[in-house]
């Protein structure tokens, strides 16, 4: 992809030969899948580029060494496969409710060579059963409201682990709606990274939340409730 190395290199993320490669056949795979399955509304190339595979890697400085970390609702691997190709320390799984996309991005990994790395289908709050506080780090790019989201990412999270949630530039009221959920839950807020992407005026903030204490066993809802009726 044109100018990927020096665009992540502004953004103080080095990329090597190999990862450029492997970023360049993760585009053609995207572009290529995409004309048989709705995957993303974005596919010229140097939109993917900085809205897709900047925008998921440049939180990674806020990911320790060597974490687990979980993706709740991948999609098309967004944030979790731009994350593991700057990241190959990353033990990366990825979740997500349609089994077609899952099938995607088990081809991706296979195809990048990415070690570490699995993709399940599955419900939030089915996996949640198995795989309780059992993660260093749960991430969400998902559009879902803030008190949505916490109660998929939080039970996923061990205490002293973070949840990294990706966010525009509305979060301080969604941080209000979602304060109590995110106490309920076992959390706080750590801290908040805003950053801007000067090639497409995109304005991102990141939200850090540190697990304290164990999510209580009822969370997350089924059915829908996440959504339907947010903690409030």
């Amino acid at each position: 992809m044109k100018n990927l190395v020096k665009i992540f290199e502004k953004y103080g993320i080095n990329v090597s030969k190999e990862q450029e490669n492997q970023f360049d056949r993760y585009f053609s795979m995207l572009v290529e899948t995409n004309k048989v399955m709705n995957l993303t509304a974005i596919t010229e190339e140097n939109e993917v580029l900085i809205k897709h595979f900047l925008d998921s890697a440049i939180p990674e400085k806020f990911i320790p060494q060597n974490s687990s970390v979980i993706d709740i609702g991948s999609g098309a691997g967004f944030p979790a496969i731009p994350l593991k190709i700057v990241r190959p320390d990353l033990k990366i799984c990825m979740v997500d409710s349609l089994n077609k996309r899952i099938n995607f991005l088990n081809e991706v990994v296979s195809e990048l060579k990415l070690n570490n790395t699995t993709a399940f289908h599955s419900r939030a709050e089915d996996f949640a059963k198995e795989n309780r506080e059992s993660f260093d780090v749960a991430v969400a790019r998902a559009v879902a409201p803030l008190n949505t989201l916490v109660e998929y990412l939080l039970p996923f999270v061990k205490i002293g682990g973070t949840a990294v949630i990706y966010k525009s530039t509305k979060l301080e009221e969604e941080l209000e709606e979602a304060k109590n959920a995110i106490k309920i839950l076992g959390a706080k807020v750590e801290k908040i990274e805003s950053f801007e992407i000067t090639e497409q005026n995109i304005a991102r903030n990141i939200l850090i939340l540190r697990k304290i204490s164990k999510t209580p066993a009822k969370y997350p809802r089924n059915k829908n409730n996440p959504k339907l009726n947010p903690i409030k």
